[in-house]
């Protein structure tokens, strides 16, 4: 006899109805047809009208009275619609990262707020011109100044926007649909979506395609119209085009009639990223991110809904646009962080893309200078498809790049921020009128402060990690927000000598405007971004060349291309370098690679300063030489060695509670679970040192982290599907939250 299975339904796939969910019997004969994400007919209510609803989870346990459950009445066939899509993919994200489904399903199909729609409203004449003049003299006979000068404005033009005609008229709006009542105009009413971009669309077709970018389009183009989708690595050099190229896939995906959606990491979507798609596409475009406002994403959401954008461009949560017709998405910079999810489900856009686009029948094109470890192993193993630009589009030259060692600078007695070389070569550019571009990859006056006399550094009380000095005088963390003032006085020895080390943006601008007079500096990070639009607007500034120099964090090395920036210097190359964390050589890299990619993106020739106390380390050398490969070789050979991704995956476990000790206790019954059940296994899974995570106390909350290893990404999956129920069930575990994170990006 065959085992009775249930599925969980929702009926209504409104975003507020998400958490109203319905369990169903799935009677033996659709039990071999059944899937998640399918939709399914219902009797629904005490009187059984049938309704339709969606599959969420297929279970063999019952919530409720099994005589009391409901059979589905039917499948409704060929209806893969986009919610169908959506429910899949959240069973991905919660089959791959670990989460609830309900917290999988919120996060693909984001709650929306309700946001009133903004109409606009045209007038017209609902009569012959002929009547409209008999009207008007009878309103000027009766005195009705409002109503005449409103239709004198409608018999000189045959339409006209109601605000338009409130203000020349005098006469107010609810006057006016007074005479839409009477019949004598005709109001139409149209939505008026929100955007904060504003461009139109340019005539003509884009810049000529060099060799390697045609090459790159022919490509995708003949797989494309064969059906023959993939997922393609492109890279390319910075500066080699890669937007272009992007646009002349989007060109062939739209001819098709599908749609397609673009991310790009949210520090690097500026209006001058936009502005490239929206010339080429214009009101085609919907963008989508964290800085619009409510009223604008909703509109751009209900846009794709309707059908009127068939190109979403947007980060890392555009990825569940509810576009219908999807053939590619792109992954613009597909190495940055900012695509992995720090919230549970903590799902990485680049794997959820990939899934998403199996779904569709859609391409996936992962676009990078710097491309990940991970997905440059696999388009060396076959499984990506390698799309390469060798040089930078048009006459543009990679800029030379040199390193300092600034051990030598430090022996020679130089303790300022700036080498010798780089303040010559920042002279130079103030005399050519040329730009610079300054790089630290922090924010802040100084990294931490400490007392000099017995060594104890200020710690946040909530969390376990440095405050952070600002210029306003007080200690900052930049973990829970907390804020206090600085003070001289150390509070253990009660030495005076409490002091701030390290090195912060604020402090790199003040010595600027000390060593070179006259400056005009233009500085960048979180602090000075936190308004809307207040990131585009130091950008637009830079760009009318209103400042010397653009100093920041890494928001000023995405993606910014302005020809006059002849100079870029990198103050602490080796701040990314030393901390806890395998992926750190590589990210170091990267930076470093996207930092000296401002410079000489023109016709004028760059130069790239990078100051380092480690310069002989290969991650530096590489960038010197403008060479992944030989980055690539040397991180390779040592993930290899250590079996780190991509040669073995990593599944993490963060225990958190409120007391120190319960949660170290958990870990521990955790482990102690993994050992076990796996005492029989040839090849078990790994445990690497579990113990205190990286930071051991946020937000009062302290935190145990178990890091396991094994090279099958199944087999981890499955120790997790195995640990979930215990661990949300079992009484040992109350009050203990747990997360699950697959190969992170951050050591946690």
């Amino acid at each position: 006899m065959e085992e009775a299975r249930y599925a969980d339904i929702i009926i209504d796939i409104s975003h507020e109805a998400l958490d109203k969910v319905f369990q169903y019997r799935v009677p033996l004969s659709l039990q071999e047809r059944v899937k998640t994400g399918m939709k399914v007919r219902v009797p629904f209510g005490a009187g059984n009208r049938e309704k339709e609803g969606y599959v969420i989870r297929i279970t063999k346990e019952p919530s409720y009275d099994v005589d009391k459950i409901k059979d589905i009445s039917g499948i409704e066939e060929g209806t893969l619609t986009v919610e169908s899509q959506l429910i899949q993919v959240a069973a991905f994200l919660k089959r791959r990262y670990g989460s609830s489904m309900l917290q999988a399903l919120k996060t693909v199909m984001p709650v929306k707020k309700r946001v009133r729609r903004k109409e606009n409203f045209s007038l017209s004449l609902n009569m012959t011109h002929k009547e409209g003049e008999a009207l008007l003299a009878q309103y000027e006979k009766k005195h009705y100044a409002a109503r005449a000068r409103l239709l004198r404005c409608l018999l000189s033009c045959q339409e006209m926007p109601a605000e338009k005609a409130v203000k020349e008229s005098r006469l107010p709006l609810k006057e006016i649909k007074k005479l839409e009542a009477q019949g004598i105009l005709n109001m139409r009413r149209s939505v008026a979506y929100r955007t904060p971009f504003h461009f139109s669309k340019k005539q003509g077709d884009g810049p000529l395609l060099n060799e390697e970018q045609r090459r790159a389009v022919e490509q995708f183009c003949k797989d494309f119209s064969h059906q023959n989708v993939k997922t393609y690595l492109l890279y390319g050099v910075t500066g080699s085009g890669k937007t272009e190229v992007y646009l002349a896939m989007l060109e062939e995906v739209l001819r098709e009639k599908r749609g397609a959606i673009v991310l790009i990491p949210e520090i690097s979507l500026t209006f001058q990223t936009v502005r490239r798609f929206y010339e080429r596409f214009g009101d085609r475009i919907a963008v989508l991110h964290s800085r619009m406002s409510q009223g604008e994403r909703s509109d751009a959401w209900e846009r794709v809904e309707q059908g009127e954008a068939d190109v979403v461009i947007g980060a890392r949560s555009a990825l569940f646009a509810p576009m219908k017709n999807l053939g590619l998405i792109i992954l613009d910079e597909e190495h940055d962080g900012a695509y992995k999810s720090d919230s549970s489900p903590k799902y990485h856009a680049r794997e959820t893309a990939i899934y998403r686009a199996s779904l569709s029948g859609a391409s996936v094109v992962l676009g990078s200078a710097t491309p990940s470890v991970e997905s440059f192993y696999l388009a060396r193993a076959g499984e990506y498809t390698l799309l390469t630009l060798t040089k930078r589009a048009g006459k543009a030259m990679l800029p030379s790049v040199k390193a300092v060692d600034l051990r030598q600078e430090f022996m020679r007695g130089n303790r300022s921020v700036f080498s010798g070389e780089l303040r010559e070569k920042i002279e130079e550019r103030l005399q050519k009128k040329e730009q610079i571009v300054l790089f630290l990859n922090r924010r802040g006056f100084a990294g931490f402060v400490s007392c000099r006399s017995c060594g104890t550094v200020m710690k946040c009380p909530h969390c376990d990690v440095s405050m952070t000095y600002h210029k306003d005088g007080k200690l900052h963390c930049h973990y829970c927000g907390y804020e206090t003032i600085y003070s001289r006085q150390c509070p253990v020895c009660k030495s005076p000598h409490v002091a701030a080390f390290g090195l912060g943006t604020e402090k790199v601008e003040a010595a600027l405007y000390k060593e070179f007079p006259g400056i005009r500096v233009l500085r960048m990070d979180m602090d000075t971004t936190r308004k809307k639009n207040a990131h585009q607007e130091m950008l637009d500034t830079f760009a009318r060349g209103e400042a010397d120099v653009l100093l920041g964090t890494q928001m000023i090395v995405k993606g910014h291309d302005y020809p006059n920036v002849t100079l870029v210097g990198i103050l602490a190359a080796d701040l990314s370098l030393h901390s806890r964390d395998f992926r750190s050589g590589e990210r170091t890299f990267q930076l470093l690679c996207q930092a000296a990619g401002r410079a000489g993106r023109g016709e004028k020739p760059g130069e790239v300063i990078i100051q380092s106390y480690s310069p002989e380390h290969y991650a530096i050398t590489a960038a010197l030489h403008h060479s992944y490969e030989e980055f690539y070789r040397q991180e390779l050979a040592y993930r290899s060695m250590l079996r780190y991704p991509p040669c073995a995956h990593l599944l993490v476990m963060l225990v958190q509670c409120g007391t120190e000790s319960e949660a170290a206790l958990a870990a521990e019954r955790i482990q102690k679970m993994v050992l076990q059940s796996q005492e029989e296994e040839a090849c078990p899974v790994q445990i690497l040192n579990p113990g205190q995570a990286l930071i051991s106390k946020l937000k009062d909350v302290y935190r145990q982290a178990l890091y396991l290893k094994h090279e099958s990404v199944e087999r981890l999956e499955g120790l997790k599907s195995r640990l979930e129920p215990v661990l949300e069930t079992h009484p040992l575990f109350a009050g203990v939250q747990i997360q699950f994170d697959f190969d992170p990006m951050n050591m946690i």
